[in-house]
């Protein structure tokens, strides 16, 4: 007799710990894990490099900071519908096809930036770059969701997404190295045109990942019934209407309160406080680092302790580290740690969205209703920033920001209290 998965050598029941789940999955889940897990390490890569050229092209083509905004609001906005459009094509054409599609379209588009001559062209490279990069969090989140078993999923998908944090930190790398090696002018060109690269992972996907059976198994019965392209508006149906609205609050809540903080957190911190330590290397690399542990611990915490309680003890710790920030006397030397906690908080609160949105959705509904929660949380969260900038105008930035954020995270909180616990849940085949 086979010996079980869960037993040692002895035969007694063997310990798990944390990552147990990777050495007990098939080598297609290892490859799809691995697929997904790059994708959005590239789409974060990629979707990063604006943010790392703006002051470049502030002071080489004149470019205002409403003009800089502006390139970042359409980004935003475009996602939020790419992601909408992603998901329906992930429930029509396939998980891993909506995938290569989308991480095809961001890489392109990334690479056009380098190429744009004036604002114009950069504005519209930029924009339909979003679509791509909102639609890949989709794809990736529904397949991973799907391929792996209902007591481990919280951890893999939590696991996949941690691999923002990683393409992050690689256009760090890469914007230190190409501005050291080449003039300012040329070298947030190149940053950008290194944003083709992802378009080889295509052929990695193309060979080595397949379906997920859940998707098949409904494919092959959508195929007998011939149902319409127009089944993705169930979501909105009676039965589904009152999931589809909370989750949506969900992510407007996770996704205001993010923007929030990494938009004008940094501004107040150097303009209001005088902080030097924001310009330096070492505060971004502790953000980003304290990013990534966030995932992964919270991804651990997502089967460990539930989805909704995970959700509130993110949203909480994201509000304390806010306040702190804001309201707190804070010297360069503290500012500098504080960047730990802001990464891990801020970022880890993600870490079990999609493996909660998998949950709440039927198969053949699932990247259609995952889809549109997430970005439609994204384009109302989109208008934060725009909203505070406005606030501040009569009233000290640092209060703007404690109220959309304390705002933003109730919202979590609220949303999560109300939605159904799904740790655990087998998924819906329907």
């Amino acid at each position: 007799m086979e010996k079980s998965l869960t037993q040692d050598t002895h035969g007694q029941p063997a310990r798990r710990g944390p990552f147990a789940w990777y050495h007990e999955i098939s080598a297609n889940e290892r490859r799809t894990f691995w697929s997904c897990k790059i994708g959005y390490g590239l789409d974060g890569m990629d979707t990063q490099m604006l943010s790392f050229v703006i002051p470049t092209l502030i002071a080489t083509w004149g470019l205002s900071t409403g003009e800089a905004g502006l390139i970042g609001t359409c980004t935003l906005l475009a996602s939020a519908a790419g992601g909408w459009i992603a998901g329906i094509l992930a429930d029509r054409i396939g998980r891993v096809r909506t995938l290569q599609l989308t991480v095809l379209w961001f890489a392109v588009f990334t690479f056009l930036c380098g190429l744009a001559r004036d604002f114009d062209q950069l504005l519209l490279a930029r924009t339909l770059m979003g679509f791509g990069f909102g639609g890949e969090w989709t794809a990736g989140a529904v397949l991973i969701g799907e391929v792996i078993r209902a007591q481990d999923r919280g951890k893999a998908v939590g696991m996949v997404q941690s691999g923002w944090a990683l393409g992050w930190g690689l256009t760090a790398l890469l914007y230190a190295l190409l501005f050291t090696w080449l003039p300012a002018e040329l070298a947030w060109r190149a940053l950008f045109l290194l944003g083709l690269l992802p378009a080889l992972f295509v052929l990695f996907v193309r060979r080595l990942v397949k379906e997920s059976d859940s998707f098949q198994q409904v494919h092959r019965r959508r195929d007998e019934r011939r149902e319409s392209w127009l089944a993705f508006c169930e979501i909105f149906a009676p039965r589904l209407l009152s999931t589809t609205l909370r989750a949506s609050l969900l992510t407007t809540g996770a996704l205001g309160g993010y923007y929030a903080i990494t938009t004008w957190l940094p501004t107040f911190l150097k303009t209001e406080r005088g902080l030097s330590v924001l310009g330096t290397g070492g505060y971004l690399a502790m953000v980003i680092v304290g990013s990534y542990v966030g995932y992964v611990i919270s991804a651990l915490l997502t089967d460990a302790l539930g989805r909704r309680k995970n959700f509130i003890l993110f949203a909480a710790g994201s509000l304390l580290i806010v306040l702190g920030y804001t309201q707190l006397p804070i010297h360069n030397g503290l500012m500098l740690w504080l960047g730990f906690p802001l990464g891990f908080f801020a970022s880890g609160i993600f870490s079990g969205m999609g493996a909660f949105l998998t949950e709440l959705f039927p198969t053949r509904l699932r990247g259609s209703g995952q889809g549109f929660c997430y970005n439609a949380g994204r384009s109302v969260a989109a208008l934060f920033p725009l909203l505070i900038g406005h606030l501040s105008q009569s009233m000290p930035l640092g209060i703007g920001i404690g109220v959309f954020s304390a705002g933003a995270y109730a919202v979590v909180i609220l949303a999560a209290l109300s939605l159904p616990e799904t740790r655990g849940k087998d998924l819906e085949h329907d």
